[in-house]
């Protein structure tokens, strides 16, 4: 019965090309399934599908002979529809089967930083080399550069599972990111210890390497389910500085306090609220980041055309672009 579409997979169409109204044919990792219920009581398949350039909604509304068995983490065919909801795409599917091997190459279904990699660690280490502290510069030496399977794994690791930066190379983007803001305001406010405030950016997502799993699951391990990433942080830090003679102790704590803190509020996970000036900048800088890095990912699964695109539960908004975003989506 699948037949007639096996040309299309000859030339892979990736998520972020379709519209709506287009068909949607094509092999897809199954990133999650979910088995829900209508209003009506009806089942039905709520499943993320996800390819190297990101992610779609898909549902299944009718479990009928053309869906096939398959799980979480499968490669699948599916035969659907592209239509629109709350400004944002998603597939209606009409029938999968579970894909067999050497139907689809794995590389086209993880997600990257579309920024170079290896640039990106060159601009970090030179960031590194910038601090003058002797303790924190070797702290930062350690892990970042003289640990080269750990570097190998920060390299490659996301920041998130799904809400921000959930791709390779996306925990090195974000850290990088936040680094540069760090920068910024350490340069323009004297209040703040630069040293202090560039090593808790660098740091300050270190635990996510243990938090989430590498791809393609990058799913929360054991650890992150129970520990998470902030607790994992300062946990590294405090046993790495006991490894580097005379750290001095104020200097370990007000480092650890920084990743404790970073997410700036106790309702945000942090289990410290800002104590130091440090602290405070740092948990701007990594707001900022993380938020703007979600709306370009809302931007980017949704129509250029659409201005507005319905309210979304991360931002705690009903999302519009602006006309000048929207013009330059439209034109590259």
């Amino acid at each position: 019965m699948w037949q007639h579409v096996l040309p299309y997979f000859r030339k892979m169409t990736y998520i972020e090309e379709y519209k709506e109204g287009n068909k949607f044919l094509g092999i897809y990792l199954c990133k999650s399934k979910q088995v829900l219920k209508t209003k009506a009581g009806k089942t039905y398949y709520s499943l993320i599908l996800q390819d190297k350039t990101g992610i779609i909604d898909g549902k299944v509304w009718d479990l009928n002979n053309g869906i096939e068995d398959f799980e979480n983490m499968d490669f699948i065919m599916i035969d659907g529809m592209v239509t629109s909801f709350q400004g944002a795409r998603q597939v209606n599917i009409n029938r999968i089967r579970k894909a067999q091997e050497g139907e689809y190459n794995p590389a086209d279904y993880i997600p990257a930083s579309k920024y170079d990699i290896e640039e990106m660690y060159t601009e970090l280490k030179a960031i590194i080399n910038s601090i003058k502290e002797p303790h924190l510069k070797e702290l930062a030496e350690k892990c970042y550069i003289q640990d080269t399977e750990f570097a190998r794994k920060f390299k490659l690791h996301s920041a998130a599972k799904s809400i921000h930066h959930g791709f390779i190379g996306g925990l090195l983007q974000h850290t990088l990111a936040v680094a540069r803001m760090c920068i910024f305001m350490a340069d323009n406010y004297s209040i703040l210890d630069r040293d202090l405030l560039i090593t808790a950016a660098i740091f300050h997502d270190i635990g996510k390497v243990y938090e989430l799993s590498e791809f393609p699951s990058n799913d929360y391990t054991d650890d992150g389910q129970l520990l998470g990433h902030i607790f994992l942080g300062a946990e590294i830090i405090g046993t790495k500085v006991k490894e580097i003679p005379g750290f001095p102790k104020v200097l370990a704590s007000e480092l650890r306090h920084c990743i404790l803190a970073h997410h700036g509020e106790l309702e945000f996970g942090s289990p410290k609220k800002p104590a130091i000036a440090e602290a405070m900048a740092l948990a701007f800088a990594d707001n900022a980041d993380a938020r703007l890095e979600t709306m370009t990912e809302i931007y980017g699964k949704s129509d250029p055309g659409t201005e507005w695109l319905g309210y979304n539960r991360i931002v705690d908004s009903n999302i519009r672009q602006s006309t000048g975003c929207a013009h330059k989506r439209k034109n590259g």
